[in-house]
């Protein structure tokens, strides 16, 4: 029995690599890293790794639709692994209302915009699945929203991302370990 789903949220392609769309993907990547697997072409618009993390056996994914199309794979996942309870989904994604570098763990709540939890949330049925949101910043204008998270990152900030990856796939280790309420413990006081 799995214990829990990760998703990474992104967009697929060489060009969205690296952008502030995708640290929710490079998160899920650094977990399947950590466990010596890699993310592979699975039968649901995914690619997955199977793994453990301490005795809590996961799925590790990343959506190969693009995000607004993310409900699509994490319904597939869902429905193949039998899950039905939503504190069972973690979904890693970046957030636009936290500051760059910012981090913070919950279940539930609002869309933010989100399209990638939009698509998930009308697949599902619910909102009550648990996020670990990656701070990437506002644009300067709501006109430049796409560009902001579709764009390159400047290599000051993009340092910064990267520590927060990292404190990302922290803290959904934390979570299938310790439960939600000890990472949101951790990591929304700082």
């Amino acid at each position: 029995m799995i214990d829990a789903i990760i998703i990474g949220l992104g967009n697929p392609g060489k060009e969205y690599a690296r952008t502030r769309h995708n640290v929710g993907e490079e998160a899920v990547a650094l977990l399947a890293r950590r466990r010596g697997e890699a993310l592979k072409a699975g039968r649901d618009k995914a690619l997955v790794a199977e793994g453990r993390i301490a005795d809590k056996r996961v799925v590790l994914a990343f959506p190969t639709t693009y995000m607004n199309e993310s409900g699509q794979a994490v319904g597939a996942l869902m429905r193949r692994h039998r899950i039905v309870d939503p504190a069972r989904l973690i979904i890693v994604h970046d957030e636009l209302d936290l500051p760059v570098g910012g981090l913070k763990v919950k279940v539930g709540g609002g869309l933010a915009g989100n399209n990638g939890l939009r698509s998930i949330t009308q697949h599902l049925h619910t909102q009550e699945y648990i996020r670990v949101r990656i701070g990437i910043g506002k644009p300067t204008s709501k006109e430049r929203g796409a560009d902001h998270v579709l764009s390159r990152v400047p290599k000051a900030e993009r340092e910064v991302l990267d520590v927060v990856v990292e404190r990302a796939a922290d803290a959904v280790e934390l979570i299938v370990t310790e439960g939600v309420d000890e990472a949101m413990q951790r990591y929304n006081g700082l």
